[in-house]
C-alpha cells in the first residue's frame, strides 16, 4: 500500500454511499474510490470514425429518422 495519503472531509450521505459500494466490508475507501474512478474516465479518445457516425445519429435524430421501441418492436414481431 502506498505511503502517500492525504485526508478529506465528505459528508456523512456520501460515506454512506462509499460503504455501499465496497465489494467486501473490509475494502479500502481508496479502493472503492479508484474503481469508481476507473469506471468514469475513458482514457482511450473516440476514433473520427465513432465521431462521425456520431454526428450523422445526430442529424438522423434532428431530421426525425427513427423508429420508436413499439415500431422496432412490432418490427421484430412480424419477423
Amino acid at each position: 500500500m502506498p505511503t502517500d495519503t492525504t485526508a478529506i472531509k465528505i459528508r456523512v450521505p456520501l460515506k454512506h454511499r462509499l460503504d455501499s459500494l465496497k465489494i467486501h466490508p473490509r475494502e479500502s475507501y481508496t479502493d472503492v474510490i479508484e474503481r469508481l474512478v476507473e469506471m468514469a474516465v475513458d482514457d482511450e479518445p473516440l476514433s473520427d470514425a465513432t465521431i462521425k457516425a456520431i454526428e450523422e445519429s445526430l442529424e438522423d435524430i434532428k431530421a426525425g429518422r427513427l423508429y420508436t421501441l413499439e415500431q422496432v418492436m412490432a418490427e421484430l414481431k412480424d419477423e
